[in-house]
């Protein structure tokens, strides 16, 4: 059996800023954009190179659903993108205006820096080690 998950929902306030963020700031693709309703569109993007999981944009339409726009974690650091080149990915997103809550650190499973999306929800830039892939539960295994 295999299973993977293909498709992360991601409450956000507006379709159009949310794709211009993740795909100008972010360097990510617009993989889908299909209008359902008047009110309603299917919005898959994601990174460059992904191939097992994308953000579905989903645009509030409830108070209980805008409350979470930011904070779908409880300020937890919600998403992970990992990179091939740090500091090539770092640098682009400072030029580019992306707001870094904590700096570079190196860790025993990658180096990694925490930035905010245009809502504030938190998100880890992080190149994994190649001992660990990324996932600190792994550093012991080795």
């Amino acid at each position: 059996m295999r299973q993977k998950i293909a498709h992360i929902a991601l409450v956000v306030n507006d379709y159009d800023e949310a794709i211009q963020f993740y795909t100008k700031k972010l360097n990510f693709k617009l993989v889908e954009d299909t209008k359902l309703s008047e009110e309603k569109r299917w919005v898959v993007i994601a990174p460059p190179g992904a191939r097992e999981s994308s953000l579905v944009l989903a645009k509030a339409d409830t108070e209980k659903q805008s409350l979470s726009i930011g904070n779908q974690t409880g300020g937890r650091v919600f998403l992970f993108l990992f990179t091939d080149d740090f500091q090539r990915d770092y640098t682009a997103m400072l030029e580019k205006g992306v707001k870094f809550v904590r700096k570079p650190k190196k860790e025993p499973y990658g180096t990694v820096a925490v930035f905010e999306d245009l809502y504030g929800n938190l998100w880890d830039l992080l190149e994994p080690s190649d001992s660990t892939h990324g996932n600190p539960e792994n550093q012991n295994n080795h």
